[in-house]
């Protein structure tokens, strides 16, 4: 296996050189300073590699390898009037990767929001700092703080009365907080930092979408990329919805195995092949993660292996685990990971995936999820893995 770790630029608190001290040996990375929708230019991709590698002649050779990610520009979702300029721009910005021999891409088809999380620093009993989605907190800024058009109808009354009891618990601070947390962007730029009032117009943007609706507009999106993809050796690697489920009453298609099969069937190109978050399939408890990593052999070209633990009393509601100890059984995922190198002959990527905030890094600055300390650790438990189920 070849181990990555993702790296947000210049600006990443977590350097090139802490990078190379984890052994990693691939960077996962993007352009993220580009507005979304626009070209990527060679020149742009051939000094970000060069910065990645500059010192491989003195120091551990570091690649860009994988790109995380080219952001699909909302218009292609919906197919709006003028979206083709932006697939053309996605067309060219993965022939300008070609060009510079990086051939891994992973993308997402999120409608409005990319991964969501409710709490950025859920404190764990032995100190450390973990990602947290909390149903009721999430029902409570959706019915009460962004106030969504008929938004009771995804709830039962139970939910409702729960997450009006958990918003009125909430202090003013808690409420504007959590409104950042959910709406206010991510690192890399994957999405838009958004107002509420910017929130709601982007979702009034897809009434009228539903889930055949974007289904489609995925199919027809695919359908332009992936002969270029094929033709320039690329290989592309879809992302799960996080959570895997409807959110805000927007429609999301890649959440479960009958998801992947339609895609997969629709569109059976080579190129066409899937991320395999392990932490995100996860969150759903009908989602079999060894099952998975058998079915889909052929497809993974990229893993994201990190663990979930659910509440037991709601199932939506998950926080980030070690990598090791968690509701899914990593080591059997791992193993079948090996198993289809070995079958296919070639290497899958993988990196660790939103590290717990640990140790000294809780008073240093970091992008939430993508701490230093925190996923040296889960990348040396999955190495460890992988070296006791390899000697076998």
């Amino acid at each position: 296996m070849r181990e990555s770790w993702r790296w947000f630029g210049p600006n990443d608190p977590v350097s090139l050189a802490d990078i190379r001290q984890t052994g990693a040996t691939d960077i996962v990375s993007a352009l993220h300073d580009i507005p979304i929708g626009e070209p990527w230019p060679r020149a742009s991709i051939a000094s970000h590699k060069a910065m990645i590698e500059e010192h491989n002649d003195a120091m551990s050779p570091l690649r860009w390898t994988v790109v995380e990610s080219i952001p699909v520009h909302e218009d292609i979702k919906l197919a709006a009037p003028g979206h083709q300029k932006y697939v053309d721009n996605w067309i060219a910005t993965l022939e300008n990767l070609a060009s510079e021999n990086i051939g891994t891409i992973c993308y997402n088809f999120m409608p409005v929001i990319d991964w969501t999380r409710t709490d950025l620093m859920h404190r764990l009993p032995n100190g450390a700092y973990s990602l947290r989605f909390d149903q009721d907190r999430f029902a409570a800024f959706d019915l009460f703080i962004l106030q969504r058009a008929d938004a009771a109808d995804d709830y039962t009354q139970g939910e409702y009365l729960r997450a009006e009891r958990v918003y009125a618990a909430m202090t003013p601070v808690e409420r504007t907080e959590l409104t950042r947390t959910i709406i206010a962007g991510l690192p890399g730029k994957m999405t838009d930092a958004y107002t509420l009032d910017d929130f709601r117009a982007a979702l009034a943007r897809y009434q009228r979408i539903d889930h055949a609706g974007l289904r489609q507009n995925l199919i027809a999106f695919l359908a332009q990329v992936l002969p270029h993809a094929e033709k320039a050796g690329v290989k592309l690697a879809i992302h799960p919805d996080d959570p895997p489920w409807d959110m805000f009453g927007l429609p999301r298609v890649i959440c479960t195995p009958d998801d992947l099969d339609q895609l997969f069937g629709e569109l059976p190109s080579p190129a066409n092949g899937m991320t395999l978050c392990v932490g995100t399939y996860g969150s759903r408890p009908d989602n079999d993660l060894p099952q998975m990593a058998r079915d889909y052999a052929q497809r993974i070209y990229f893993a994201h292996l990190r663990g979930v633990t659910r509440d037991p009393q709601e199932q939506r509601s998950f926080y980030e685990a070690s990598h090791l100890d968690s509701d899914i059984d990593m080591v059997r995922v791992i193993r079948h990971l090996l198993e289809n190198e070995r079958d296919l002959n070639r290497e899958i990527f993988i990196r660790p995936d939103h590290g717990h905030l640990m140790m000294d890094d809780i008073n240093r600055t970091s992008n939430p999820g993508y701490s230093a300390i925190g996923r040296m650790k889960g990348l040396a438990e999955i190495r460890g893995v992988i070296k006791a189920l390899s000697a076998n």
